[in-house]
């Protein structure tokens, strides 16, 4: 079985990544892009599924691990009863191939160690034949070949579709393996040295990240946030997927499994702005011009999500070969909410380029053209039902926080046609901006409840609608700005974190069009945080913001959601929503202390 989530670690080459468990086993692995089909996702069920474990014979778990530095190269170190050994796990950016590279360290004593690897491709489904040649041994199927190039002390043998290895580590031995993918009909890949890509890569990641500018107190989960961003990104064309998972449930045993290989549009403003916010341009330039590529044609066909170089058919399909992480099934790979209407993300498209140039990236003609497309298409649909921004399958409706996004592109527009100078009917943008305002606020708040709710006449709460705050749509000190501050505070808590929106209900049921419930999401702890903050309450704003970065794992990596009774991280991970949300949570705990400074 695989382990808990927060058991795994990431390592990646900026155009896939890999998860290493604490046993030593890399149980998901896809091969070339981080949404290629897998070919090892024991993850989902067990080894059989893929997976190639390394570990002192007899040993079940490590004993420490940690990352060298600010680096995504990851250190194990395993005590046993011979002596200690160190793994280091990573993947050094590509140049022609993807390589998986694991260098044995003996540190004391003599320790046997055992390694299995089990490569099943096209996501489970297909076992390669094996071959050796020219010191490698060769897995080949379809499109696919992978070559294993092993140190000459390793003794390699098949047995039940398995690689099976052998070998000793005394002090001071340093026996490396590299993994290597390529298309079946290119000829063997170019033979690598690990030792010189492990010294090209951790001062590729120290020259990274010494360009980060939080000087804050809490660097080390703001660091490790950024180079999550980082690993996440599809370095190619600037996308940014959502995590590096598929189907990691939200609810053990649940159906709320999704592939989040994609790159999401409501992503682009916060992550825009953790990245302007630390220094980080060149990827933010990246990532607008991935955005800009990835929505470019007709308005009216605008996804919630793309591929990560831009693709629009992303078919969800269901995978009923795999059992599903610890029996969470159905496993889906694909996601068809990708066809589903959500105004909300013209919003997060147009806040994103006002951000940009706010920032100082240029507005060119063609850009505003396209803005200027997306405002006439709104203009005639803002008032229609969505699926809206947590993408249920319950059915349309008229989603507050949709309503309050579609303000947010209007606004953002006016004051980009002001600093430009581009032109724009300004009036007509500005009249239409009053009138969602207008129609927010007399039908997307309840009196009684004190508090905007999820949707037009409902009575549910939803942790979305603290985007009244966050995005300028009514001021901090607003009645109903706190109203619905303390109503998501009490109302939404999951044992001092924050659900969505309520799940579980027959009548909740039907707005998200699903079954049972789901753990604390937990961007949404960190957009009440950020709320709090804005309101004046700081303090309690630091507090859910320490309580939230305590349940990241030992190595600074946080999932989705978080189950408070069970005490375990849930779905897909690392969430690039989650680590985001962190740094720019962060970012505004720094923002009062300066306001007092000036004051001084």
């Amino acid at each position: 079985m695989p382990g808990r989530i927060e058991d795994y670690a990431l390592i990646g080459d900026l155009q896939t990544a890999a998860l290493v468990g604490r046993d030593g086993s890399i149980d998901w692995l896809c091969l070339p892009r981080f949404d290629s089909p897998t070919c090892f996702a024991g993850l989902l069920g067990d080894k059989e599924h893929g997976s190639w474990r390394l570990a002192p014979e007899g040993a079940t778990e490590c004993t420490s691990r940690s990352y060298v530095g600010d680096s995504l190269v990851l250190e194990t170190v395993w005590e046993t009863d011979t002596g200690t050994v160190k793994v280091i796990d990573f993947m050094p950016q590509r140049d022609r191939t993807p390589d998986v590279m694991r260098i044995v360290v003996g540190v004391s004593g003599c320790v046997k160690m055992h390694a299995e690897m089990r490569l099943r491709f096209d996501y489970g489904r297909v076992v390669p034949w094996m071959r050796r040649t020219d010191h490698h041994r060769v897995a080949v199927a379809g499109p696919d070949s992978v070559w294993m190039r092993g140190h000459s002390a390793i003794r390699t043998f098949g047995k039940d579709f398995t690689t099976f290895g052998h070998f000793e580590v005394n002090p001071g031995d340093r026996i490396p393996i590299v993994l290597s993918w390529l298309p079946s009909h290119h000829s063997s890949p170019p033979r690598q040295d690990a030792e010189a890509s492990l010294q090209e890569s951790l001062l590729g990641w120290q020259e990274w990240s010494a360009v980060s500018k939080y000087r804050g107190p809490y660097r080390d989960p703001v660091m490790r946030s950024l180079i999550v961003l980082k690993a996440l990104t599809y370095e190619p064309t600037g996308g940014i997927v959502a995590a590096a998972t598929a189907s990691l449930p939200e609810e053990i045993g649940g159906e709320r499994n999704w592939d989040y290989r994609f790159c999401w549009l409501r992503d682009s403003t916060m992550t825009l702005s953790a990245l302007l916010r630390s220094g980080y341009v060149e990827e933010a330039s990246a990532w607008r011009e991935w955005l800009l590529r990835a929505i470019a044609g007709d308005p009216a066909d605008l996804q919630t999500m793309y591929g990560v170089a831009g693709e629009r058919r992303l078919t969800e399909f269901t995978a009923d070969w795999f059992p599903g992480y610890e029996g969470s099934a159905p496993v889906r790979f694909g996601n068809a909410a990708v066809d589903q209407l959500q105004l909300d993300v013209y919003g997060e498209v147009i806040d994103t380029l006002y951000l940009a140039l706010t920032a100082g990236i240029p507005m060119e003609r063609h850009v505003w053209a396209l803005i200027n497309s997306f405002m006439r298409f709104l203009e005639d649909h803002w008032s229609d039902p969505d699926e809206g921004l947590w993408e249920v399958r319950g059915g349309r409706r008229h989603f507050v926080h949709s309503k309050v996004m579609c303000w947010v592109a209007f606004d953002r527009a006016v004051k980009m046609a002001e600093i430009t100078g581009m032109p724009a009917p300004l009036d007509r943008w500005r009249e239409v901006r009053d009138e969602i305002h207008q129609d927010v606020c007399a039908k997307g708040f309840d009196a009684e409840l004190g508090s905007f709710t999820q949707y037009y006449g409902g009575k549910e709460l939803d942790a979305s609608t603290l985007f009244v705050v966050k995005t300028g749509f009514l001021p901090a000190d607003d009645p109903r700005v706190v109203g619905t501050v303390d109503a998501v505070q009490k109302g939404l808590d999951h044992d001092g974190f924050v659900l969505r929106y309520s799940t579980g209900e027959p009548e909740d049921s039907q707005v998200d069009g699903l079954q049972g419930t789901e753990g604390a999401f937990l961007a949404c702890s960190f957009w009440l945080a950020d709320a709090l903050i804005a309101i004046g309450r700081v303090e309690e704003g630091r507090q859910l913001f320490e309580r939230v970065a305590a349940i990241s794992n030992d190595l600074g990596l946080i999932s989705e959601e978080w189950d408070p009774k069970a005490e375990r991280q849930l779905g897909n991970t690392p969430q690039a929503f989650t680590h985001v949300a962190l740094v720019n949570t962060a970012f505004a705990l720094e923002e009062p202390k300066k306001a007092r400074q000036e004051e001084l």
